[in-house]
This record gives structure tokens, sequence and C-alpha cells, in this order.
């Protein structure tokens, strides 16, 4: 009796992990990338009462007379395939179709993950919900993809490598008397090239106290204005052109003087140190709309604009563009993933995330979508592939053989009982 109620405690045992199994699937039915786990059992050795006897002439041959002792955990697997897609239309969520894990590094260690609900924190830094930096590729001095080592990721304004000045803004009061002054008025601003070096400019302004006029409200302005731009060690060194007002006192043409270069707008070119640098402003991109010159104080200003970061964009393949205000794209750098021989063999450590194990290979690191690895969907996520309806059927097939173990130790009980009532007869 004692025989039946060990065996029936190793099945109670057994069924109780894996209704902890299941349980851990089912609480992991909306986690994104989640893989869930399956649990199989393997009998214990067996009690050996007689053994086997092989046939002779004149008796036929004997089984061996074993009885089990019970069953054992044979393993808990992760199962990797693919889980259902979400689409959420958020750019830095990802899924891989196919094989592959996104690559996270928090410190000295390197994690794994199938979740790729990323976000950027307020350095420009591509990171997971936890904060961990996702690795990838970043971009050589030739602008192209360097695969020759792994590094974070991010998108930020930091790494436009060419912030050059894409337009300027005039904007404010040239006062009257101080434009019609011998020399003009003139103001300052800067000027980045094509090398990302600044250069300071300035724009002067030379009216005409005969060319004045009233606007409707009867206040003085001055009708047309010339102006030259100079920046330091440009060639040319200045450009000029002039600017008229309509009789409301409003910007009405600009014009520049048809010099080289200055068909289309202003262009720069520099010397930097041995290193030819340009920035070029195209006429639609110099905006005088908000100058005026009336007899006020002068408040006008200019601002030289630099192509900055406006947007981004990912492709399939992991890249990640950065949208300029220019209307150019610029590599930021491309998403890497990994592989394994057993991804199996991963170790599970909690956020989704999973380490490198002894059983599991060395992780084989490439592009989404190269030696087989699977490609990027953007602006989706993977969800758990656990299918609940299978977990409902395993938690009742688990359920009832708990039971039925527990009947066991109870009818070995019982017949115990009759035993120890034995001697009371």
């Amino acid at each position: 009796m004692l025989r039946s109620m060990y065996s029936a405690i190793s099945g109670l045992k057994n069924f109780q992990t894996q209704l902890d199994v299941i349980g851990n699937n089912i609480a992991n039915v909306n986690t994104f990338g989640f893989k869930k786990s399956r649990i199989s059992f393997s009998d214990l050795v067996s009690q050996q009462l007689a053994g086997a006897s092989a046939p002779t002439a004149l008796h036929g041959g004997i089984n061996p007379q074993q009885v089990g002792t019970g069953s054992q955990l044979a393993g808990i697997d992760t199962i990797d395939t693919q889980g259902a897609t979400q689409n959420t239309g958020r750019p830095l969520d990802f899924e891989i179709n196919g094989d592959g894990y996104f690559i996270v590094k928090n410190g000295p260690n390197t994690y794994y993950t199938r979740a790729g609900d990323f976000y950027l924190d307020t350095a420009g830094n591509l990171v997971n919900a936890q904060g961990f930096n996702v690795l990838g590729y970043g971009v050589d001095a030739n602008g192209s993809i360097d695969q020759g080592r792994l590094t974070k990721l991010g998108i930020s304004d930091s790494l436009v490598t060419q912030p050059t000045t894409a337009s300027l803004t005039i904007s404010g009061n040239l006062n009257a008397k101080a434009i019609e002054s011998a020399g003009g008025s003139s103001i300052g601003f800067n000027v980045y090239d094509s090398n990302g070096v600044e250069h300071d400019a300035q724009i002067t302004f030379q009216g005409n106290a005969a060319d004045e006029a009233k606007d409707k409200s009867g206040l003085t302005f001055v009708k047309s204005v010339n102006f030259s731009i100079t920046s330091d060690g440009s060639t040319p060194a200045t450009q000029t052109g002039t600017v008229t007002f309509k009789e409301d006192g409003s910007v009405d043409t600009i014009t520049l003087d048809g010099a080289a270069g200055q068909a289309d707008g202003l262009s720069f070119s520099y010397d930097d140190n041995g290193t030819p640098g340009t920035a070029t402003v195209g006429l639609d991109d110099i905006d005088f709309g908000d100058l005026t010159s009336y007899d006020d104080p002068a408040t006008a200003d200019v601002v030289g604009d630099k192509v900055s970061l406006s947007d981004f964009s990912v492709d399939s393949a992991g890249r990640i563009y950065g949208i300029l205000s220019n209307g150019g794209l610029e590599l930021f750098g491309q998403i890497a993933t990994s592989q394994f021989d057993n991804p199996g063999g991963l170790d599970k450590v909690g956020g989704s995330l999973y380490s490198q194990s002894s059983n599991s290979g060395a992780p084989v690191v490439g592009a989404p979508g190269d030696n087989g690895s699977g490609s990027l969907s953007v602006g989706a996520l993977e969800m758990s592939n656990v299918d609940l309806s299978e977990e409902f059927t395993s938690m009742i097939e688990a359920q009832r053989g708990f039971q039925a173990n527990a009947r066991v130790i109870t009818t070995s009980d019982s017949i115990l009982q009759e035993l120890v009532d034995l001697k009371r007869q």
C-alpha cells in the first residue's frame, strides 16, 4: 500500500507543477513576445519482482514482472512558434517575422527579446520598457552601415552629421533713419556649412530718404531697401539684392543681383582647413515676410536655420533613417537581430528577456532578413503564442489527473486502515 501512495504522491507533485506552468501561460496571454511553456513527464524506475526468462524447448519465455514507482518531471520546454500580429501603427513598435531576437544591453549584461515595444529616452537613445539600450549597427565615416561591431542606437538631432544652414528668416523692423544713414544698418548671424562648421555672417541694409512713402495709416516707411550679405572667409565675399515694400508697408518682392551662384539663392563656399564646405540657401528659403522699414525703433533680427531632424522612419531591414528639415535622409543605424542553434535552450530571466545558456548555443548576430533571419514589421507587435483553448484543455486534464492521484492515496489509506483494524478484531 505504501508503494501506491508514494507513486500517487509523485503524480500529485507533477500535476501541481503542470498547473503552475499552465497558470503562467494563461497569465501571459497578452504579454508581447511571450513564448509558452510545455511540460512533459516520464515514469520513475520500476521495481523488479521477477526477471525475464528465455524460451526453452519445453517452456515458453516469460516477461519480466515490474511495478512502477510513480512519475517524474521530464522537462519544461519553451515553444518558440510565431505569435499573432497586433498592428499598432506606432513607428517604434517592431515585430520579427521569423526566427531571431532583438538584442538589448543593461550595463555589462546582454539580453535577447521578442518584445519590440521600444521607446526614445530624453537623450534620444532607443530603449525597451526597462530602459535597456537596443543594440544594432552604427554608421561609418562614409555614411554606410558598419557591421564590424554592435552599438546602442538612437534617433536625435545630435546624430545629424551635416547641420547645414538651409534657410534665412529676416523679421522685425528696420529703422528708416538707421538704414538711410551712411553705411546703413547691419545685423550679425551664423551660417553652418556642409561640414557642420559655424561661420560668422552679417547682412547690411541700405535705404534712401528720397524713397520714403507713407502707408494708409500715415506711417513713414522706405519703399525699397538694398541689402548685402557677407560671411567671413566665404566665396563670393559679398552677395547683394533688394527688398521692396507694398503701400501697406509689408514685403512685396525680393531680388538678388544675379551674380554667379545667386540665380536661385545664396551660396557660401568655405575652406575648412583644406576641406571644402558650402552652405546654400534657396531663394524660396529666404523669408523676408515679416520685415518692415518704418521710422520706428529697430527690432530686425536674422535667424539662420540649420538642417535638423524633423522625423524618422525604419524599413523592414531595420535601417533607421532621419528625415531632415530640408527633405533629405540620413542613415542613423540598423537594428540587429540574433539567432540561436537551440532557442529553446535560452534562460528566461523575466521582463520578456532571455539570456544565453550553455545549451542555447552562441548568438549569430546579423541584420534582419540576412542568413534566414526574420524581417521586421514596423508599427506592429508580436503577441503571445499562448492558445487559451489548449491551455484550458490541459488544465482540465491536470485537474482530473490530480484528483485521480488523490483518490489513489485515499483508497490506499482505507486499505491500510483495514489492516490496522484486523488487530482490533
